[in-house]
């Protein structure tokens, strides 16, 4: 009898690299910024951009401050969904807008990251689709950290545009 030594060494490897792919990928989501527990995910989708910064300060101290977000959203079948910019705000191509505010947040796994935030929705435009969405979740964050050098009195009043891409869950009641 033949045994295959090598394809089973293949097999092997692409399973493990698949199971850690997807432990990776499938990371639980920390209890601070789970969505209520009478929300159900509404929709999802993936925001590509940057994140606009201006140095602020005072003679004592400057500092890279959030300006606002500026990022295309794309749905799941990557077609452009909306766009996602100062307020924050979320608005889709049928015109319903959501403007929020953070009220939890935990660092990213990847430190080099802006945090995983949950949102509460403060107010809805439009009768679209983000109109029953009540709240949202930010993960899987990629960049858009502001740098912590490079602000001081001479670059004071400069923006500065960090890309980064995220997902945001829309919830809503259930």
């Amino acid at each position: 009898m033949r045994t295959n030594v090598g394809g089973f060494a293949f097999v092997a490897a692409l399973a493990a690299n698949i199971f850690f792919s997807f432990s990776v990928a499938g990371q639980q989501v920390p209890p601070q910024i789970q969505p209520p527990g009478g929300e159900q995910l509404l929709l999802r989708v993936r925001a590509k951009g940057d994140q606009v910064y201006t140095c602020k300060g005072d003679a004592a101290q400057f500092a890279w401050t959030l300006k606002a977000p500026d990022a295309q959203l794309f749905d799941e079948e990557g077609k452009l969904f909306g766009k996602h910019f100062a307020g924050p705000s979320w608005e889709a191509k049928d015109g319903s807008r959501v403007t929020g505010k953070a009220v939890a947040n935990v660092p990213s796994p990847d430190a080099d990251s802006i945090p995983w935030l949950l949102v509460n929705i403060l107010t809805h435009e439009g009768g679209g689709v983000l109109a029953r969405a009540t709240s949202i979740q930010r993960l899987n964050t990629k960049g858009g950290k502001a740098p912590a050098s490079g602000c001081d009195a001479s670059h004071a009043g400069q923006e500065l545009r960090v890309p980064y891409s995220a997902d945001y869950f829309f919830y809503a009641p259930k």
